[in-house]
């Protein structure tokens, strides 16, 4: 008997601890289920007043995903009163995930939404010229019915996907997007063909504005080249080959066969003109082709991320900003124009890599 009743205090002890440890748990899961109810209920309220207004207008994984949401949160309400607190936890999670899946819906729509609207606002901009352009041809005479045709018809299709904008139409504005950009490339192909007759129509001004520039440009790299920097001999030829070539033909009245000269040298034009612009200043500016890198880095990051290949002027770039610290290093132990021969391929390397953005659509500045 004395062996017994030990034995049956401590299974007496054990009896009363195990209530007492339900009791515990029991009322930690009920603190958790109340706060999860009670953030739960929080967020509902949240994600109900962004989607309620523009429920019509969601895709159909967004409502789909707000729907299992909606569920889990009556499921996990009901489990609460029940007092089944474990359950009540459960599907409160599980409401909370999918109402996080609704609002990252709602986050990358809005960023669409803004891209869309950025498209649209800069090619308002690129309406305004496509205007002046039109006024400047009928002036010269040059039929511009089909270019004021397609003009009209881009500009009516632009109009739909800003109306679908901001009634917050989504999914519609890129359909009707994708309608206004094929208007669009044939706007372009139009414009170009009015833009070159317009400049042809004018060749006799532009060649003699060439010609005008060209003589003083000369003798300025010439000068330059006099007091002692024969490195811009090479650019000073190739150039001057095709200033008397031009200046040939603008002699015998040939305006258009000289300005057809002009353009397809356009390459070694730009390169001599860069090169007349750093003497004339007298220094490349630093900090404007700091800012140029860092505007290309931007720039291609956002085109990377609508999966268009930057790896070209990824490379080009990446050279230009070579380019930049040699010049500097050279700049440094005093031999400015050797620096700026760097600082000139360097600013050509930009100039590639910002076309090839404007090409893409890229950012703006």
């Amino acid at each position: 008997m004395r062996k017994v009743l030990p034995l049956l205090i401590g299974l007496l002890l054990l009896a009363s601890a195990v209530p007492l440890t339900i009791a515990q748990t029991n009322s930690e899961e009920q603190e958790l289920a109340t706060s999860l109810i009670k953030n739960l209920e929080r967020l509902s309220k949240f994600v109900e007043d962004k989607v309620e207004p523009i429920k019509d207008k969601l895709n159909n994984a967004t409502l789909e995903n707000y729907e299992i949401a909606e569920n889990y949160k009556e499921e996990a309400i009901n489990a609460y009163d029940a007092g089944d607190y474990e359950k009540a936890v459960t599907y409160s999670l599980l409401a909370m995930r999918h109402y996080k899946a609704v609002l990252s819906s709602l986050r990358e729509a809005k960023s669409r939404y803004q891209d869309l609207r950025f498209e649209v606002e800069r090619t308002l901009d690129y309406f305004r010229f496509v205007n002046r352009t039109i006024a400047l041809a009928q002036e010269e005479g040059i039929d511009v019915s089909n270019l004021t045709k397609l003009f009209n018809e881009t500009k009516e299709a632009y109009k739909a996907v800003l109306e679908d904008i901001k009634a917050k139409e989504y999914e519609k504005a890129r359909e009707d997007l994708k309608v206004a950009r094929e208007k669009k490339v044939q706007l372009d192909e139009e414009l170009r063909k009015i833009r070159r007759e317009l400049t042809y129509a004018n060749a006799d001004k532009i060649v003699r504005i060439f010609l005008d520039r060209g003589e003083k440009s000369i003798e300025i790299v010439e000068r330059v080249i006099n007091s002692g920097h024969p490195e811009l001999n090479a650019t000073l030829t190739a150039f001057k080959e095709v200033y008397e070539e031009v200046k040939s033909l603008a002699d015998q009245d040939k305006w258009q066969d000289a300005l057809k000269v002009i353009e397809e040298n356009r390459e070694t034009i730009e390169k001599f003109q860069r090169t007349v612009r750093i003497i004339i200043h007298g220094k490349v500016s630093l900090r404007g082709l700091r800012e140029r890198i860092e505007w290309c880095y931007k720039a291609l990051q956002r085109l990377r991320e609508k999966d268009i290949d930057t790896r070209i002027p990824e490379v080009q770039l990446k050279v230009a900003t070579q380019e930049v610290m040699v010049g500097l290093r050279l700049l440094k132990k005093g031999k400015p124009m050797e620096a700026r021969a760097h600082f000139m391929v360097a600013q050509d390397l930009l100039s590639r890599v910002e076309k090839f953005i404007a090409k893409h659509g890229g950012m703006n500045r």
